[in-house]
């Protein structure tokens, strides 16, 4: 017995809509995100969060200093072996473990005063916004932040160090040196 057209499309369907194939096709918290300041609208970092085995950490990669900051900045109050690192590729986000859409029992430090917060992350289901909330605590008592994934283009305006895709670094005789990659 040959099976009809309609039974072979309504099979194909059917294994499309499979736990499977809907987990392998969610966005993850992986990439280039940007955050901006709430009151002026303007960018204040990157961060580049990766996927180490299931557990998501992120970084700072590039730093939007105001007039007058000292763009080479390290963690002088941090307590932990971020003490005295520069900001530029600073571990800040650490342990985050993922179920869906959301991220938990991370932590995120705060490298202006060297605290370290509980952490959870929230991905929008288009996989474009990120909510980051750190917290004392219980989650009530904190503070979200909301950062924009960056597309994959912005990977070549990234220190070459933390790129993690060689391929997309900037490569331009001008290039800036690590030392001077933070922005005014």
């Amino acid at each position: 017995m040959r099976a009809s057209p309609f039974t072979i499309l309504a099979a194909l369907s059917l294994s499309l809509l499979a736990p499977g194939y809907a987990a392998a096709a969610e966005p993850t918290a992986a990439g280039l995100w940007q955050a901006v300041d709430r009151d002026t609208g303007q960018p204040t970092g990157w961060f580049l969060i990766r996927d180490h085995d299931g557990i998501y950490e992120g970084m700072i990669v590039r730093m939007y200093m105001k007039p007058g900051e000292n763009p080479e900045i390290v963690c002088e109050k941090c307590a932990d072996d971020r003490h005295d690192k520069p900001w530029l590729g600073l571990d800040i986000i650490r342990g985050m473990k993922r179920a869906g859409l959301s991220y938990t029992d991370g932590t995120i430090l705060d490298p202006r005063y060297g605290h370290i917060y509980n952490a959870i992350m929230t991905l929008a289901p288009d996989g474009q916004t990120l909510v980051v909330r750190g917290y004392l605590g219980f989650s009530l008592l904190g503070q979200n932040q909301y950062w924009t994934r960056l597309p994959d283009s912005a990977y070549s305006e990234i220190d070459p160090r933390f790129n993690p895709n060689p391929a997309t670094a900037h490569k331009s005789k001008g290039a800036q040196k690590p030392e001077n990659s933070a922005r005014r």
